[in-house]
């Protein structure tokens, strides 16, 4: 039957799929657009009662995850409580926070010298990603000193000495497609390039003779890792050369071994110690993911955060032994993570996420076996301890595959007929996990269900899972788009009515709505598109060049799989479009390319389809603006209340 089915999808994609298009827009930024275009797609205001409802919701606010002073006396964080989030600081559990940064354009913490006397901050412009890399002394704050930034470069912080002296960075100033790492002088501000390569290229960290393990991306997946000498110039492999697999690498206790986490061996991540030559499990078999790993400096123990079907759980073991140890005891929450540990072993970072409350810090004393509350989360006026909960459930894809999905169902709907919004989530490689969301809650609290899949592709199911849509192999499986839709109906059907179905999502989520709204356009009855992309081809030519590589191993290539790029695209099946459609743009997106949005917007006009555009011009690829925020999600919620309800 799935032979059948996926040959049936193909025949019909290929019978109404429009011959190949022209490309109509070049370039991805705010300035390669026509000033009229942006004008003409501005946002609305939106009425004065909605506008103050959601603000009320947007005061629910807590903090980032945030990094401990190497003293372990203060802490430094991101905040967004401003509108636009800025890095601040904590001198002490539950002090009165001081804001170091401010402005119109977001900051974020990289990292803090090892002696403890500068911030290293981060910072774009309209949600560009093109960010410049900041000095800031961290006691006083004051003003930020650029160590470096250029138009259209990307800059990223690898890495610091063990003083705290010397920064290492990468920016891609050489060519968009060619990263550069350099050694910054705090001192005397110079720099010096160490290392030069084509694609992704990172520090990991570096070996005690000053060798440095280096990391290189050759797919959104696949790594591959080198030993570097500093002195020679010259890069040894040290492990996934010439593969498709996926590690993460770290330097192990023991010289000349390593530990690696990946899924070669299995379809789910486990922590393996490797000798060059050699893999040696150090974590049990289990049916989830560890999603990533945190060393302690002196080796005393590592962190492991576990995927549970969707939920984060923490684990201990010893760094020397790899035996499991005991840790910190925390509340039952939907989430649990740690964050960076202070350079004497002593301090680590957690924070829990429930469904009915902000995040919060804590602080973990390893040496007194103590946890203090850092963080306070603020819901001014708001009673969140009734929001729903996130259920598990899934749904059955076309061959029988079970498809896992997290649903907030209101009480009133199980003796009424509720409209459902299924809201796709980006990557494509990512997974929507349930968690603290009073977005969601704007939705059920009128009455919406509201579906959260992780289709066929996404992570935290497996390695079979997440590749199970790389190239021509998404013909086969996105049709768990249109089943999510197939099975809403059936479920949450009450007394013979039928509910309407709408789709959202962001990037691709954005494109999986796109998809949708046009091939399984009678299975939908409304649409809201975020940042998705309209042609896989002309997303392709125009995403940042240093981007391209990266995204052609998950979609396929130009020069080679144009005939199923062109299939996969939604904007060959405008034909087939009969819903309405909203979609919402960043201009300055350099991932998908404002002209995504427009070229669709332009072709669903000229049909006369009923459709609209919101462009906002200083956004990038999602808005991040407290005020944009409002407005964004405030059409959203027109939209849908128009058209489903």
């Amino acid at each position: 039957m799935k032979i059948i089915n996926t040959c049936i999808l193909f025949c019909l994609l290929l019978t109404s799929c429009t011959t190949k298009k022209v490309q109509s827009y070049t370039g991805h930024g705010v300035e390669t657009l026509d000033q009229e275009i942006v004008t003409k797609y501005a946002p609305k205001p939106i009425p004065k009662e909605l506008s103050t409802e959601i603000e009320a919701e947007n005061e629910i606010r807590s903090t980032g995850m945030g990094q401990l002073a190497p003293d372990g006396r203060t802490m430094f964080f991101t905040w967004g409580v401003t509108g636009v989030r800025q890095v601040w600081k904590i001198n002490g559990p539950k002090k009165f926070p001081i804001q170091m940064t401010g402005g119109e354009n977001a900051s974020s913490l990289s990292d803090i010298t090892n002696d403890g006397k500068y911030l290293l901050i981060s910072r774009d412009e309209g949600g560009d990603e093109y960010p410049s890399l900041y000095l800031q002394d961290a006691k006083r704050g004051g003003e930020l000193f650029k160590i470096f930034g250029q138009k259209k470069v990307k800059v990223s912080y690898l890495d610091q000495s063990e003083d705290g002296k010397f920064i290492y960075y990468r920016a891609n100033d050489i060519t968009p497609t060619t990263w550069g790492i350099y050694k910054y002088n705090i001192a005397t501000k110079k720099r010096e390039l160490i290392f030069k390569g084509e694609g992704y290229w990172w520090i990991v960290e570096f070996f005690k003779n000053g060798n440095i393990l280096l990391g290189h991306a050759t797919g959104n997946i696949a790594r591959e890792f080198y030993i570097y000498d500093l002195k020679t110039k010259e890069k040894r492999a040290l492990l996934g050369v010439g593969e498709r697999e996926s590690y993460n690498v770290r330097i192990a206790h023991k010289e000349g071994e390593f530990l690696v986490l990946t899924n070669k061996f299995d379809n789910f991540k486990r922590l393996y110690l490797y000798d060059g030559k050699k893999f040696k499990p150090i974590t049990k078999k289990l049916e989830m993911n560890i999603k990533n790993i945190s060393i302690v400096k002196d080796f005393s123990r590592i962190l492991l955060r576990y995927n549970d079907n969707g939920y984060y759980r923490v684990k201990v073991i010893n760094g020397k032994t790899y035996k499991e140890m005991s840790g910190p005891k925390f509340k039952k929450a939907e989430h649990t993570f740690f964050g960076s540990t202070t350079s004497d072993a002593r301090y680590t970072i957690f924070s829990q996420v429930f469904h009915n409350k902000p995040r919060i810090n804590y602080v973990y004393d390893w040496r007194r076996r103590t946890m203090r509350q850092w963080t306070i989360a603020s819901s001014p006026e708001i009673d969140t301890s009734n929001y729903l909960r996130w259920k598990l459930e899934s749904y059955p894809a076309e061959d029988g595959t079970s498809i896992p999905m997290f649903v907030k169902k209101p009480r009133q709907c199980e003796v009424r007929t509720c409209p459902v919004i299924i809201s796709f989530h980006g990557g494509p490689e990512s997974q929507s996990l349930p968690g603290f969301s009073p977005y969601s809650e704007l939705f059920t609290k009128r009455g919406f269900i509201y579906v959260m899949p992780n289709v066929r592709g996404s992570r935290g199911y497996g390695k079979k899972w997440l590749n199970s849509d790389n190239g021509a192999k998404r013909l086969d499986v996105i049709t768990d788009i249109r089943d999510a839709a197939i099975y809403a109906k059936k479920k949450w059907a009450v007394n013979g009515v039928t509910p309407k179905i709408g789709v959202t999502g962001g990037s691709y989520g954005g494109y999986s709505t796109l998809y949708a709204m046009t091939v399984f356009a009678e299975h939908f009855d409304a649409g809201v598109a975020r940042v998705g992309m309209s042609s896989l081809v002309t997303f392709l030519e125009n995403t940042a060049k240093h981007r391209r590589y990266l995204r052609e191993s998950e979609y396929g290539y130009l020069d080679k799989d144009r005939e199923v790029l062109e299939k996969l695209s939604p904007i060959n099946y405008l034909d087939r479009i009969n819903s309405p459609l909203l979609i919402i743009q960043g201009a300055n997106d350099p991932r998908v390319p404002a002209g995504e949005s427009i070229q669709f917007q332009q072709a669903l006009e000229k049909k006369g389809i009923e459709s609209s555009l919101i462009l906002f011009p200083d956004e990038g690829h999602g808005v991040r603006k407290r005020a944009n925020r409002t407005l964004s999600t405030g059409h959203t919620l027109n939209f849908f209340i128009k058209w489903l309800q």
